[in-house]
C-alpha cells in the first residue's frame, strides 16, 4: 500500500512526524511517499500544489495531511480543495466524541456525533470572481453529488442510532432544498429515521443539546462550521480528526489548521492527527489496532499527559512518546 504524507505547514511538521511513529508501531506494509505541498512550496516555486504532484497521489491509496496556512492572495490555489475535487473525495467524515477525562465549552460529554460533509461542490466549488468592488462566489449544489453524501451518511446510521439529520437553510436558500429533498428520499429508501434542521437552529441545538443527534448530514460550509463547533463541544480542535473519502482513495487529516502562532514551539496537540491514524487504520478494516490507538490516546488524558490546549503543560514530544509506549505495549 502506498501512503503519501504531507507535512504542509506550520504545526503540520509537527503533529504528522508524530502520527508516524504511532503508524509504524503496527508494522504493516506500507511505502511512504513524502510530498511538500503547501505556503512553503508556493513561497519557493510559485506553487502551492502543481499537476506533477497530483499524478503522484492519484498513485497513491491513501494520503496522511498535517495542515496548510492559506493567505489571501487571490491567485493562491488552496491545497485542500484541489486534492479533494481532483481525487473525487467526496465525504468528510468528522467525528465529534469526547474523550473521558476532558469536558468542552459546556461539560456536557454524553453525545457522540458524526458530521458527514459534502465535499466537492456548494460554497467551495472554487467558482469566484474577486473584483474592486464586487465580489462573488458561485454555489452549485446538484443531485448527484447530494444523492452520494446522503448514502455514505444512511450508511454509517445504519450502523450507529439509525438516526440522521440533514442540514440546510432551505427556508432562505433555495438552492439547499435540492439538498434536503434528496437526502430525505436516500433516507427513506434506507429505512433510516431522519429530521431536518436549519443550520443556525442547529448550531444553537448542537450547544444546548448535543446528545440528541446521532449522525449529521450537510452542505460543504455548513458541515464545515458545525464540525468546527464541535470543537469547542469536545474540548478542542486538537482533539478531532478527519477522513475524506472517495470510491478508491482516502486522506486524513486533524481538522485544526497550521496554527502559525504556536508552530515550532513543540507544544501543538498531536492528538487529532494520531486520531486520523486510527480513522485511516478502520478504513484499512484493521478495527483492532484503531481500538488500541484511541484507547492509548483515553489513557495518556487520564495519566494527566496533555498539551495546554486541554489544561496540560505536556510537549508534543511528550504526548507522543507516551503514546507511542502504549501502543507498543499493547499491540
Amino acid at each position: 500500500m502506498k501512503l503519501a504524507v504531507i507535512e504542509g505547514d506550520g504545526v503540520g511538521k509537527e503533529v504528522i512526524p508524530a502520527a508516524l511513529q504511532v503508524l509504524d508501531c503496527f508494522d504493516l506494509p506500507i511505502e511512504k511517499i513524502p510530498l511538500e505541498l503547501g505556503l512553503g512550496k508556493w513561497e519557493k516555486t510559485g506553487q502551492a500544489i502543481t499537476a506533477a504532484d497530483l499524478e503522484i497521489l492519484k498513485d497513491c491509496d491513501c494520503i496522511l495531511f498535517g495542515a496548510v496556512t492559506t493567505p489571501a492572495d487571490p491567485n493562491y490555489k488552496s491545497v485542500l480543495l484541489t486534492i479533494r475535487r481532483e481525487l473525487d473525495l467526496y465525504a468528510n467524515i468528522r467525528p465529534l466524541k469526547p474523550i473521558k477525562g476532558i469536558k468542552g465549552a459546556t461539560g456536557n460529554t454524553d453525545f457522540d456525533i458524526l458530521v458527514v460533509r459534502e465535499n466537492t461542490e456548494g460554497l467551495y466549488s472554487s467558482i469566484e470572481q474577486v473584483g474592486e468592488n464586487e465580489a462573488w462566489s458561485k454555489r452549485i449544489i446538484t443531485r448527484r453529488a447530494s444523492e452520494r453524501i446522503a448514502q455514505v451518511a444512511c450508511e454509517y446510521a445504519a450502523k450507529r442510532a439509525n438516526h440522521l439529520t440533514i442540514v440546510h437553510k432551505s427556508n432562505v436558500i433555495k438552492a439547499d432544498s435540492l439538498f434536503l429533498n434528496t437526502c430525505r428520499d436516500v433516507a427513506q429508501v434506507h429505512n433510516v429515521i431522519h429530521d431536518a434542521m436549519l443550520v443556525d437552529a442547529m448550531a444553537y441545538d448542537m450547544v444546548r443539546s448535543p446528545e440528541k443527534y446521532d449522525v449529521v448530514v450537510a452542505p460543504n460550509l455548513y458541515g464545515d462550521i458545525l464540525s468546527d463547533l464541535g470543537g469547542a463541544l469536545v474540548g478542542s480542535l486538537g482533539l478531532l480528526p478527519s477522513a475524506n473519502i472517495g470510491e478508491k482513495q482516502a486522506f486524513f487529516e486533524p481538522v485544526h489548521g497550521s496554527a502559525p502562532d504556536i508552530a515550532g514551539r513543540g507544544v501543538a496537540n498531536p492528538i487529532a492527527a494520531i486520531l486520523s491514524v486510527a480513522m485511516l487504520l478502520d478504513w484499512l478494516n484493521r478495527p483492532e489496532q484503531a481500538r488500541i490507538v484511541r484507547e492509548a490516546v483515553e489513557t495518556s488524558v487520564n495519566e494527566n499527559i496533555k498539551t495546554a490546549d486541554l489544561g496540560g503543560n505536556s510537549t508534543t514530544a511528550e504526548v507522543t512518546e507516551f503514546l507511542v509506549y502504549y501502543v507498543q505495549s499493547n499491540s
